[in-house]
């Protein structure tokens, strides 16, 4: 093994291209290092949403975790704020069921068992399988139907299978389209939509659902803000969907075949332009006319040349353990005059519009990605690194200013943009100084002023 971190420039892996990834971003091409800063990559549901949360996102679910038990030990960390731990029941395998497959046979009484012990009915059980079912070939969707019937109850899968993790159907996409899959038909209302991919709200400053609603739809719904079963089974009366992260694709491609509901995917993004590109694109498909001038685009970009000017010589380190593209934000920040010397993420297939941009302005930015081997030997004295952004970037500069971007509350639109470059001050501002007041913290319901025309 080598003894310097392996990285790539964005010239070097624009050059190359991502199609196929060099073999160091290949994760099944190499031994993985357990980082301390990628530790959520280990297990889903060590933090954040994994798996396991995220199944129980459904109001009035359950769920019965199938497993031996030093794949569920972890889930006792999820006995905390929402009363998962309430929610949880575990069938412990042992070496026999292993070999044996008997726990099949069981698992529909012990789901009868479980709904039986609670003092209110649920509304679905969720059964989360682990990699053991995986590699036994565990027909789980007829487990479920056998255990539907013995407790009159939705009975879903959903696969904590880390196995799949890098193929073409993960487990987070695959939880949501169990998730989604509960949904049962129902009379469309024209003025209704959802917005699909996270499992926690969009952060209550966030213009979308005000555009929405001033573009003609009264009803704009999110899991998260679902008070209860009813509720939930309410989006299925959608007239489409707006689906804001692509793991939530597949579960939308099924609604628009299964419910009639078609949808239009939104990519968060960090760069003024493009998202104001996005939502005039949104509003042309929705049939509304849009002027060309959107006041608040101005009032951002006033707000970041400010924060570039006062900050112009910060050099960013951008983790991939954080809410956004690590390399649309590290475009971003390069578009505006700032300096980002490293990103640590694994570049996807889609982002090669992004290394491309960044290969071309900012060539000399050093692309890690933190499970290999290799990062045993980061030494962040050598990066020139001066500000970091995300819980794994910060991890490797611990002695810099730095935030970790990864509240459950999800950031969208330029309210995103605002909010990150007002964090970003708020480190940097000395201590016991009031944060300075910008252009874009000034600009009270700046989405109430957007004016259309129809």
């Amino acid at each position: 093994m080598s003894d310097k971190p392996f990285y790539m420039t964005a010239a070097a892996l624009a050059g190359h291209g991502l199609d196929p990834l060099p073999a160091p971003f290949q994760l099944d091409a190499h031994l993985i290092w357990n980082s301390p800063a990628a530790l959520d990559f280990n297990s889903p549901g060590a933090q954040g949403f994994g798996v396991k949360r995220a199944g129980l996102s459904i109001p009035g679910s359950i769920m019965l975790l199938i497993s031996p038990g030093c794949c569920g030990r972890n889930t006792a960390a999820l006995r905390g704020p929402g009363h998962y731990g309430e929610r949880f029941a575990f069938y412990e395998l042992n070496d026999n069921d292993i070999v044996t497959g008997r726990h099949l046979q069981r698992i529909p009484e012990a789901v009868a068992a479980f709904v039986a012990s609670r003092t209110e009915r649920p509304s679905v059980i969720m059964l989360c399988l682990t990699c053991v079912d995986a590699l036994l070939g565990t027909d789980m969707e007829r487990v479920c139907r056998r255990a539907e019937e013995r407790c009159g109850l939705p009975v879903r899968p959903c696969y904590m299978y880390a196995l799949t993790r890098d193929g073409s159907h993960p487990p987070m996409v695959a939880v949501r389209e169990s998730i989604y899959g509960l949904l049962e038909p129902q009379k469309k209302d024209p003025t209704a939509c959802n917005l699909l991919g996270y499992f926690t709200p969009l952060a209550a400053d966030c213009e979308l659902p005000t555009l929405l609603r001033q573009w003609g739809l009264k009803t704009v719904r999110q899991l998260a803000t679902c008070a209860d079963y009813a509720a939930y089974q309410d989006m299925a009366t959608a007239n489409f969907n707006l689906v804001l992260d692509s793991e939530a694709r597949d579960a939308a491609t099924q609604m628009a075949g299964r419910l009639h509901i078609p949808f239009i995917e939104l990519r968060r993004t960090y760069q003024a332009d493009r998202l104001a590109n996005q939502y005039r694109a949104l509003a042309k498909a929705l049939g509304v006319h849009a002027s060309n001038h959107f006041p608040f685009v101005t009032t951002v970009m006033q707000d970041i040349r400010a924060f570039c000017t006062q900050h112009s010589d910060l050099h960013f380190a951008i983790g991939s353990r954080l809410n956004a593209n690590p390399f649309d934000l590290a475009l971003a920040l390069v578009r505006s005059g700032l300096t980002v010397e490293e990103i640590f993420a694994n570049p996807r297939a889609d982002d090669a519009y992004y290394v491309r941009q960044l290969g071309q302005l900012s060539p000399d930015t050093r692309i890690y990605t933190n499970l290999s081997p290799t990062m045993v030997h980061y030494d962040a004295a050598d990066s020139g690194v001066t500000f970091a952004i995300g819980e794994d970037a910060c991890w490797y500069h611990p002695d810099v200013p730095g935030i970790g971007w990864h509240d459950e509350i999800q950031p969208f639109g330029f309210a995103a943009i605002r909010a990150l470059f007002t964090a970003m001050r708020q480190q940097l501002t000395p201590r016991g100084a009031p944060c300075p007041a910008s252009p874009a913290r000034l600009a009270l319901g700046f989405a109430a002023k957007i004016s259309f025309g129809r």
